[in-house]
C-alpha cells in the first residue's frame, strides 16, 4: 500500500452567512451558502497537486453575530487543528461574504499566506493591520447588491498601506451568488489559489497589483477580469463562460 504524502500547503474554504444568526447552520444540502462553495473546492483541488490539503471550515452558527464574530474563531480554531496536526504549512483562505470576512481578518493567524475573498463583506472601519506581509485577492461583480464592490475596492488600498500586498478583480455581471459566469468565478479562483500557493504563475495583472507600492491607489490595483489572460484552469473557464455556457442557472 502506498503511503499518503502528508500535506505541504493547505485551502481552507469558508461560506457565507448572515449578519446574525445564532443557531447552528443547516444540515447538508439545506445549508446553500456551504453548497455555493462546493464546485470552488472542486475547481481548486483539480488545479492543484496531492500534496495540497482542500478542506472546508465548519461553523458553528449561521451569523456573524456582532462582536461575537463567530466564524472568525471558528476559522482560527480550523487553523490550530491543522497546525497542529500537520505542523507548520502555508495556507490559502478563500472565502465568500461573510466567510471572506473571516477570512480576512483570521489572516493574521501564522499558518495563512494569502486569502482570496470572494463578493466579501467588508464594513467600513474593519482591521487590516492583521493583514500585514499577506497577498490578498478580492474578486467582486458589479451587479453586486448584497455586498459592496466599492468597499472591496476601499479595503485593498487601506490594506496596501498596513503593508499588505492587495489586488481587486472585477467581474463584470457577476452577481453576490456567483450564478452569473460561475465557470469563470471557479477557475479564477482555482488560479489565483495556485499562483498565492507558488504552484502556478499568477495572471499578469494580479501579479503587477500585488507589487504596486503602499501609496497606490484603489485604481492602480484594481483589475477587469477580462483583462486576464490566465491559462489553464482560469483561461479554460473563461473561454467556456464566453462560449455562452456560464450563464444563470
Amino acid at each position: 500500500m502506498t503511503q499518503r504524502r502528508p500535506p505541504e500547503a493547505a485551502v481552507l474554504l469558508l461560506h457565507g452567512g448572515r449578519e446574525t444568526g445564532i443557531g447552528a447552520p443547516l444540515p447538508g444540502l439545506f445549508n446553500l451558502p456551504a453548497v455555493r462553495m462546493r464546485p470552488f473546492a472542486r475547481a481548486v483541488g483539480r488545479a492543484l497537486p496531492g500534496d495540497v490539503l482542500v478542506r472546508a471550515v465548519r461553523y458553528g452558527h449561521r451569523g456573524w453575530n456582532g462582536s461575537r464574530a463567530d466564524p472568525l474563531h471558528d476559522a482560527v480554531r480550523a487553523l490550530d487543528e491543522l497546525r497542529r496536526v500537520v505542523g507548520e504549512i502555508p495556507v490559502v483562505l478563500v472565502g465568500h461574504s461573510m466567510g471572506g470576512r473571516a477570512a480576512l481578518y483570521a489572516a493574521g493567524h501564522p499558518l495563512v499566506r494569502g486569502v482570496v475573498g470572494l463578493a466579501p463583506w467588508c464594513p467600513d472601519g474593519d482591521p487590516v493591520e492583521q493583514l500585514a506581509g499577506r497577498d490578498v485577492v478580492l474578486v467582486h461583480g458589479t451587479r453586486d447588491r448584497v455586498t459592496s464592490p466599492v468597499a472591496s475596492r476601499t479595503l485593498t488600498a487601506r490594506a496596501r498601506r498596513a503593508g499588505a500586498r492587495t489586488c481587486l478583480v472585477t467581474v463584470h455581471g457577476g452577481d453576490h451568488a456567483m450564478l452569473r459566469r460561475a465557470p469563470t468565478w471557479h477557475g479564477l479562483t482555482a488560479g489565483l489559489v495556485s499562483g498565492l500557493l507558488g504552484r502556478a504563475p499568477l495572471p499578469g495583472p494580479v501579479a503587477e497589483a500585488l507589487r504596486l507600492p503602499p501609496e497606490a491607489s484603489a485604481e492602480d490595483g484594481t483589475v477587469d477580469l477580462d483583462r486576464l489572460h490566465t491559462g489553464g484552469a482560469a483561461g479554460a473557464a473563461g473561454a467556456e463562460d464566453r462560449a455562452g455556457t456560464g450563464g444563470s442557472r
